[in-house]
């Protein structure tokens, strides 16, 4: 009796634990966490299950790796969002899996994407050809974003956090030297100085980082 007290108690104070540091950890749909939150979250899940399943192991013994866990996530996040790299090393980057009605069968293999695998998530957006198709783009969540011929073209980040993307170059069919100039003529020399710079409807939209705006 006095060991079913005891599992139901650190099922409790566990539960609660879990709670407080999945929201520490921030806001996110299931769809959309990266490798490393899920597992993280999965080795937290193992730790707290080892402890409820053995009433007499030690429970500091047991939520320390969930704190360190913890910490190792708010670390990374951290990093994440100091650096593009780090993001794109950690989540992943799109990859663009359709472009101009054309399936780009290389980039497919190169993150083992199959032909069924697209149709199906091209009939879930009502999407009746490939040919009816401008961009799709399969996301890090491994959602696929698509726009038709004729409507939005998608936004394209040229810089992100000061790193110029030259894969998003390649699409609007520019190189960095062009960019580079175009930046020169608006009097901004040094691309690590913008937090963001797109490509919308044939124009640069430009937003400095915030210590730089004032000079």
């Amino acid at each position: 009796m006095e060991e079913l007290l005891v599992v139901a108690l650190r099922t409790i104070f566990l539960y609660i634990l879990i709670l407080i540091i999945f929201r520490l950890m921030g806001k996110r749909e299931v769809g959309e966490l990266s490798l490393m939150d899920l597992v993280i979250f999965v080795l937290i899940a193992e730790v707290a299950s080892f402890a409820i399943d053995d009433p007499k192991r030690d429970l500091f013994g047991s939520i320390m790796p969930m704190i360190l866990l913890l910490f190792i996530q708010l670390g990374t996040s951290y990093w994440s969002l100091k650096s593009k790299k780090v993001r794109d090393l950690i989540d992943g980057s799109p990859t663009i899996i359709i472009r101009n009605g054309e399936i780009i069968e290389s980039e497919m293999r190169k993150i083992r994407y199959n032909l069924d695998d697209l149709f199906q998530q091209l009939r879930e957006q009502q999407v009746g050809s490939v040919q009816d198709v401008a961009y799709a783009f399969l996301e890090s969540s491994g959602n696929l974003s698509v726009f038709k011929m004729g409507g939005d073209h998608p936004v394209l980040p040229l810089i992100v956090d000061g790193d110029v993307q030259e894969s998003h170059l390649e699409l609007i069919q520019q190189d960095k030297q062009w960019l580079l100039e175009e930046l020169k003529n608006l009097d901004i020399d040094d691309p690590s100085t913008v937090f963001y710079c797109s490509y919308e409807k044939e124009k640069l939209y430009i937003q400095m980082r915030e210590r730089f705006k004032s000079s």
